[in-house]
C-alpha cells in the first residue's frame, strides 16, 4: 500500500473517532478560551499592550492546548492493542505517524480558526487586514507543534508517567516555534503591519527538519 493511501486511511480513522465524540476538540477549545479570557481580565491591556503582548499570550495558550490535545494520540491505541495491529499492517510506520500528525494539525487549526475572532474581540485587534498572512504563520506554527507533539506522544506512549513526561519534553523543544510564531504575529499587529520573512523561513525550516527526522526514524518510535 502506498504511503499516501495509508496516511489517508489513518487520517480518516482519526477524524471519524473525533467526530463521533468531539471530546478532544470541545475540551481543547474550552481550555484555550478560558486561558485567553483569564489573560484578558488579569492584564486588562491597553491597545498598544494588546498588540505587543496579545500574540505571545495566544501562542502560549495554544502551546498548553497542544500539550492537552496531543497526549492521547497513541495512548488510546493501547485500549484494544490496536497499535500492535498497526505495526503488523503492511504499511510504512511513517504512514501511521503522518496520519496522526495530520489529524492533530487539523484539530489544532480548527480550534485556532474558531478562536481567532474571539481573540481579536478580547484584545481589540483587527485581523481582517492581515488574515492571509496570519493564517500562514498559524499554519506553520501549528505544523511544528503537531509534528513534535505527535513524535513525542509516540515516544512517551509506553512510559509510566507519560502524562507528566510529554509536557516536560515538549516545552524546551517547542520554545523556538513559540518564539518564532509569536514574533511573526507581533509584526502583523504592529501599527504598520508587516510579515518578517526571517521568521517564516525559520518556522518552515523547523517543520521540514522535524518531518524529515520523523520519516527517517519513524519505525523506531513504535518499538516497546
Amino acid at each position: 500500500m502506498s504511503l499516501a493511501r495509508a496516511t489517508g486511511l489513518i487520517l480518516a480513522k482519526e477524524l471519524r473517532i473525533e467526530l463521533r465524540s468531539r471530546a478532544l476538540l470541545s475540551t481543547t477549545f474550552v481550555f484555550v478560551l478560558l486561558v485567553l479570557v483569564l489573560f484578558s481580565f488579569t492584564f486588562d491591556p491597553t491597545a498598544t499592550e494588546a498588540r505587543r503582548f496579545g500574540p505571545g499570550l495566544l501562542w502560549l495558550a495554544l502551546l498548553f492546548a497542544g500539550s492537552l490535545m496531543l497526549q492521547p494520540t497513541f495512548v488510546r491505541e493501547q485500549a484494544n492493542d490496536t497499535l500492535s495491529a498497526l505495526r503488523m499492517a503492511p504499511i510504512e510506520p511513517f504512514a501511521v505517524l503522518l496520519g496522526k500528525l495530520a489529524a492533530n494539525a487539523v484539530y489544532l487549526f480548527l480550534v485556532e480558526l474558531i478562536l481567532l475572532p474571539i481573540f481579536a474581540g478580547l484584545y481589540n485587534l483587527s485581523i481582517l487586514p492581515v488574515l492571509g498572512r496570519l493564517l500562514l504563520v498559524m499554519f506553520l506554527g501549528t505544523v511544528g507543534l503537531a509534528t513534535t507533539g505527535t513524535v513525542f506522544s509516540a515516544v512517551t506512549a509506553q512510559a509510566r508517567l507519560r502524562e507528566l513526561l510529554l509536557p516536560v519534553l515538549l516545552l524546551p523543544i517547542l520554545a523556538p516555534v513559540l518564539i518564532g510564531s509569536s514574533e511573526a504575529t507581533v509584526g502583523l499587529f504592529s501599527d504598520q503591519p508587516y510579515l518578517d520573512t526571517t521568521w517564516v523561513v525559520f518556522l518552515t525550516a523547523f517543520d521540514v527538519v522535524f518531518l524529515t527526522a520523523a520519516w527517517l526514524f519513524g519505525e523506531y518510535l513504535f518499538e516497546e
